[in-house]
């Protein structure tokens, strides 16, 4: 595999502000692969420890693989790609770009998109704030075009409430920006599901369980027409940030590979029920006919360049800097 992992935004641990390597991220977004081409932004983003980086190799190998019926190669090959372990630390820290991005031909259109995956540091680890949690959070919705919030088990009421702190600012910015809503597409990905008897694992299991979450469904409903207007609240904002709200539910890896302190993520190593899933779910990411083309604000929605993404991570990012990250509604400005 010739591509690598390039690490654009990085916490200065002297002044603890994140920091932005514009000649690493010019070097990947102006490259002569992107050019003038739209560009499709995928990061993986959640709390640390729950397979992250993990999950974006199989989008490289998909890429990598050009989709082909047989992307997932020889399943006695390790996983190769973003840095991953199963043990108990993060592995990464800031945020990291692939070096290469991806030409795919988008149908029905047939246009070339440049596919930029995005991988982020883990939130609320031992070693990570609140503010920097939600630094990375932020900018990684405000950059990608679609956004996988991974979690583990179920959706929990802090998981939504974490996402709501997350997209506060963007909600509040949706209010000014007519042609669009703040963020483009979320992903909620429940890793280890843990009730596949009662919703099977997978896209439809998931929508089922996202709507219940967010009671539109089921007892969920009445509860919330009982629950405090917080609640309420959350829930309603959630849904007007987002263009577009889904979920999947994956199965367990396999005992033998969690249990397994050699694992290197060979298919042959996961529970059949997870490399099934696997197939289904990148192409659900990656597929010609479901490519997301990050939009561009400014130009009213037009799909955004290389070098547009530049100026929109080194705007949000002076945004921030400026200490302007507690005042949701100035994002605002940066967005029109």
């Amino acid at each position: 595999m010739s591509g690598h992992p390039v690490l654009i935004v990085v916490l200065n641990k002297e002044t603890q502000e994140f920091e932005l390597d514009e000649e690493a991220l010019r070097g990947v977004l102006l490259s002569p692969e992107v050019g003038d081409k739209p560009v499709c932004v995928v990061a993986v983003a959640g709390a640390f420890r729950t397979g992250k980086s993990f999950l974006l190799n199989f989008l490289v190998k998909y890429c990598v693989n050009e989709g082909l019926p047989n992307w997932l190669g020889d399943p006695s090959q390790p996983l190769e790609g973003f840095v991953w372990s199963t043990g108990m630390e993060g592995q990464t820290a800031g945020i990291y770009i692939w070096s290469e991005p991806f030409t795919i031909y988008a149908k029905p259109s047939g246009k070339e998109v440049a596919v930029i995956l995005m991988d982020t540091q883990g939130t609320f680890d031992t070693q990570t704030s609140p503010r920097d949690s939600t630094y990375i959070f932020a900018l990684t919705l405000l950059t990608s075009s679609v956004t996988v919030y991974n979690l583990m088990n179920n959706i929990r009421e802090d998981d939504l409430t974490n996402l709501q702190t997350f997209s506060t600012y963007g909600a509040s910015a949706q209010k000014e920006i007519k042609e669009s809503r703040a963020f483009q597409n979320l992903l909620l990905l429940v890793r280890d599901w843990s009730f596949p008897q009662q919703h099977p694992c997978g896209h439809e299991g998931g929508q089922v369980v996202l709507e219940k979450v967010l009671g539109q469904l089921g007892e969920k409903a009445e509860k919330l027409m009982n629950a405090s207007t917080h609640q309420r609240l959350m829930r309603q904002g959630l849904r007007q940030s987002f263009e577009k709200l889904e979920c999947y539910l994956m199965p367990h890896i396999g005992l033998g590979a969690a249990e397994d302190s050699n694992f290197d993520g060979r298919p042959n190593q996961l529970s059949p029920q997870f490399v099934e899933h696997i197939k289904l779910l990148v192409p659900r990411l990656l597929a010609p006919e479901r490519l997301v083309v990050k939009r561009s604000a400014a130009r009213r929605g037009q799909p955004a360049t290389g070098e547009e993404l530049v100026d929109f991570i080194k705007t949000y990012m002076a945004v921030f800097r400026e200490g302007k990250l507690v005042e949701p509604t100035s994002l605002a400005e940066v967005l029109r």
